[in-house]
């Protein structure tokens, strides 16, 4: 204890006023609001995150099954010694593959094909022939959702199919 004090503590006191009353306990409406507000954004920012990312999962994987059914046309070719079709129809958005079944593409997949016009049966249908040495008539078919691009190449000379993405 120091000298001069009578041996009693004086309480420490805050500079912040205290308010004891029931108002000050908890949150107001408007912080509240404020709160949730702000959690309806981010959960709406992350679903379109997510969806976009979803779309452009599906149409990478239909590029890559397009890429693996014009290969296996040409394998065809080459094994049966004869020229096959691979036959894309850009309007209803579908291709034949090897075994001549018709592959319906995504939902909001747009499609297009560049490639010989004499090998084209009609104005919507593009086709792209293989030969029995391997080699093509090539071509490139595009897969299209937003502004993002996926390109199939088909080389002439050699057949080979690639998959590029933009």
């Amino acid at each position: 204890m120091r000298a001069g004090t009578s041996g009693r503590r004086e309480p420490v006191r805050s500079p912040f006023p205290v308010s004891r009353s029931p108002l000050s306990n908890g949150f107001t409406l408007l912080e509240m609001l404020a709160v949730i507000i702000l959690i309806g954004i981010a959960i709406v920012a992350v679903s379109i995150s997510v969806t976009q990312g979803l779309a452009s999962a599906r149409v990478n994987a239909a590029s890559s099954e397009l890429a693996g059914a014009l290969r296996a046309t040409r394998t065809q070719a080459i094994v049966r010694a004869q020229a096959q079709n691979f036959d894309v129809d850009i309007r209803t958005n579908t291709y034949r593959d090897a075994k001549q079944h018709v592959v319906r593409l995504p939902r909001g997949v747009r499609l297009s094909i560049t490639s010989a016009k004499e090998d084209q049966p009609d104005a919507h249908t593009g086709r792209i022939r293989f030969f029995p040495d391997g080699s093509s008539t090539g071509g490139r078919i595009t897969l299209q959702s937003g502004q993002r691009q996926w390109h199939v190449n088909v080389s002439w000379l050699t057949g080979a199919v690639s998959v590029v993405t933009q």
